[in-house]
């Protein structure tokens, strides 16, 4: 397997569309490297962003340039090549820096909840809590779990046997395509993959249900509507970017690869890989 290129078949084959989409993603991907790159040189270098708040919008930012950065250029170069070939290892490391880096969005946004709680409930002291060493601490343990989470879906993913078609009906390489290339008994595999996802999954859904709760308290307890509405507004991002990211990545891969269908799921997997990070 390791020798064996793989072909990525893309989002279309339909040259008018082809165009249409390269040129719409292009910009897509333009807007996501300017606004990434942006916020983080401007979170590094003005004195005044040097807040928990801005530290961990960084690393946001951060995450969702890399992991775009690793599927972005490989789908638009399909758009325009024939050469629609990626190797073994060129798939494996795409794969690593894509789940390793957007399964760390999963736990951030996480993260990110519990620091809103901390600066409404307690803003005073909300600097003292949120101590650089404790950000720092919170991002390595961010980090360390999503690695392993990464490691264990790609060995669990890329150990398979592929040994009849090498076309990948995707633009990426993803578990669910590559669980239905396969030709080896999948179901230990799948049931793994769907424990690790659940367990982090878990984790941060409880993150992000607790600390809203304690949000939504604190929230009352404001006297004034102005204030109220300010403590509200600097959640409202944030429980966006929740509800897509963690909705579309619940119905992709929360289910059985019986019931993918690979066709509608490229268009969910844009939401994940471009939309998001735009």
């Amino acid at each position: 397997m390791g020798k064996i290129a793989l072909l990525l078949l893309g989002i279309s084959s339909s040259p008018v569309i082809k165009v249409t989409l390269f040129t719409t993603f292009l910009v897509v991907y333009l807007i996501i490297l300017v606004a990434n790159l942006s916020v983080i040189v401007l979170v590094r270098t003005d004195p005044q962003l040097h807040t928990p708040m801005y530290f961990f919008l960084s690393h946001l930012s951060f995450s969702d340039l890399c992991y775009s950065t690793a599927i972005g250029p490989r789908m638009l170069a399909g758009f325009l090549i024939k050469n629609k070939s990626i190797s073994f290892y060129g798939c494996t490391l795409r794969f690593l820096i894509f789940c390793t880096l957007a399964g760390s969005e999963w736990l951030l946004l996480a993260v990110m909840a519990c620091d809103r709680y901390m600066a409404i409930s307690n803003p005073f002291l909300y600097t003292v809590k949120m101590s650089g060493k404790v950000c720092s601490l919170l991002m390595a343990g961010v980090y360390m779990v999503e690695i392993i989470d990464a490691l264990i879906n790609r060995i669990l993913t890329f150990h398979l046997c592929f040994c009849g078609s090498n076309e990948i009906n995707h633009f990426f390489c993803d578990v669910p395509p590559l669980l239905l290339l396969s030709c080896s008994d999948t179901p230990v595999s799948e049931l793994v993959i769907f424990l690790t996802l659940g367990f982090i999954e878990l984790i941060t859904l409880s993150g992000l249900f607790v600390s809203y709760c304690y949000i939504i308290l604190a929230v009352i307890k404001i006297h004034s509507a102005e204030g109220r509405f300010k403590a509200f507004s600097t959640c409202t991002s944030h429980l966006t970017a929740v509800a897509i990211f963690q909705g579309t990545l619940l119905f992709m891969y929360f289910r059985s690869n019986t019931s993918y269908s690979l066709d509608k799921d490229k268009m969910t997997s844009l939401f994940y890989t471009l939309v998001i990070p735009m």
